[in-house]
């Protein structure tokens, strides 16, 4: 399988380094590829509890930091988004789900990869099937169990 090509931009918020070794550039650029149906160009951001908090007050108006906030720009020719990602939400619900730390960034990578090409599992029950099923297989490829097993 040919993987798509991926700028990767990869930062890491003074208050949210602590996952710096967890997150090397090489295994998030891959696993970012493998959800990806074109190519792309993408920002992927660790953030801390308060700036994930203010990120989805201000954009999705819910007043508590979140596990992933993808912002998509565009679709077509290219894929262009930014992926935030709340260390401290990842770090509890990988502890809560019984997963590394890796494996949930992984899958969070996997699922923000897949919004930001227009999919979406609040839709309706079928999309959330279909989107969850792809997340799977995905994350299968890359070596990992399904990500949804361990959430009962």
């Amino acid at each position: 399988m040919a993987l798509n090509q991926l700028t990767l931009s990869l930062q890491f918020a003074r208050d949210a380094t602590q996952h710096r070794a967890q997150l090397p550039r090489h295994k998030v650029a891959r696993w970012i590829r493998h959800a990806l149906a074109m190519d792309a160009e993408i920002t992927v951001r660790i953030v801390g509890a308060e700036e994930g908090q203010q990120l989805n007050r201000d954009y999705r108006h819910k007043d508590y930091a979140t596990n992933v906030l993808t912002f998509d720009y565009q679709q077509e020719p290219t894929v262009a988004a930014d992926l935030v990602l709340c260390a401290p939400v990842v770090e509890r619900e990988a502890r809560e789900q019984n997963k590394t730390l890796e494996e949930h960034y992984a899958h969070l990578l996997v699922h923000g990869t897949l919004h930001a090409q227009g999919w979406d599992h609040e839709t309706s029950d079928e999309d959330a099937r279909e989107m969850e099923a792809y997340e799977t297989a995905i994350m299968e490829e890359l070596g990992f169990a399904d990500p949804y097993l361990s959430l009962g």
